[in-house]
């Protein structure tokens, strides 16, 4: 036959069988978007979840605080004339708040100009510490009372308020705002102790046969991040009380601020 007799003739295409998928392959699938959503959350919980949490914190600190300074001052307390000839304030003792119940105001001006956070009672998870804010330890003395005001709070996720205890300088204010007004520590000294070791509450933290007279602030925390292996705590010692009606402490003047920490806690 010629060239130009017939087409040639191409041979029909089989249709291609859908390919099934198998059980393996749908189980890989599913086990790959449960991976990434796991890790989607934990991004989340430890990162982004933390800065916006932080924020609305703080935010929240700073309507507390402008609602106390427009309500009216409460009558400042008695001075007291100290051997040297000078005068204080003798701290107003506030009550022991309950369970979650709202109680003060926390800045540390090393954390940040925006640091104010809520200090609640009690230190549950469920209750305050992962919803609230920082927690005042069961059978705390309060702020400015002889003793040791005790408190706890996390290191990472739900805002994280102690993220930065191991950037604290040794006299860095830690302030304590009330309706009465101010009530101001210093910073003193930071230690890692075994969860065991409770004994960091005391009236004299670790000593429980010694008498002082001092008024203490310890603040607690899970350490290193993201573990529960040991406890990190920051001591600070009682400098003043300034009450409401003669405005915001100098204590709370700025410096400079702390870099995130890179060792801690949850």
């Amino acid at each position: 036959m010629s060239a130009s007799g017939a087409a040639a003739t191409v041979p029909a295409r089989r249709p291609r069988r859908a390919s099934r998928a198998t059980f393996t392959s749908v189980l890989g699938e599913l086990l790959l978007t449960a991976g990434v959503l796991v890790l989607l959350f934990v991004a989340w919980q430890m990162w982004i979840g933390d800065i916006i949490i932080a924020a609305q914190n703080n935010e929240e600190g700073a309507a507390v605080s402008e609602q106390l300074a427009q309500e009216p001052a409460p009558e400042p307390p008695p001075l007291v004339e100290a051997d040297d000839g000078t005068t204080y304030y003798e701290p107003p003792i506030p009550a022991a708040p309950a369970d979650a119940q709202w109680f003060a105001q926390m800045h540390v001006p090393r954390f940040g100009t925006d640091y104010n956070v809520g200090i609640y009672g009690g230190t549950s998870r469920a209750r305050t510490l992962d919803n609230l804010g920082i927690g005042v330890y069961t059978n705390s003395k309060m702020p400015g009372e002889v003793g040791n005001f005790s408190l706890a709070g996390h290191r990472t996720t739900w805002g994280k308020p102690f993220n930065q205890l191991d950037k604290l300088k040794l006299n860095d204010a830690i302030v304590v705002e009330t309706p009465d007004g101010w009530y101001t520590y210093r910073f003193r000294t930071l230690e890692y102790v075994k969860p065991s070791q409770v004994d960091v509450l005391l009236d004299v933290p670790q000593a429980p046969q010694l008498t002082t007279g001092e008024r203490y602030i310890t603040l607690t925390a899970c350490s290193p991040l993201y573990s529960l292996d040991e406890r990190i705590v920051a001591y600070g010692v009682f400098e003043n009380f300034q009450p409401r009606a003669e405005g915001a402490p100098d204590s709370l003047s700025p410096v400079a601020p702390a870099t995130p920490s890179a060792e801690g806690a949850s």
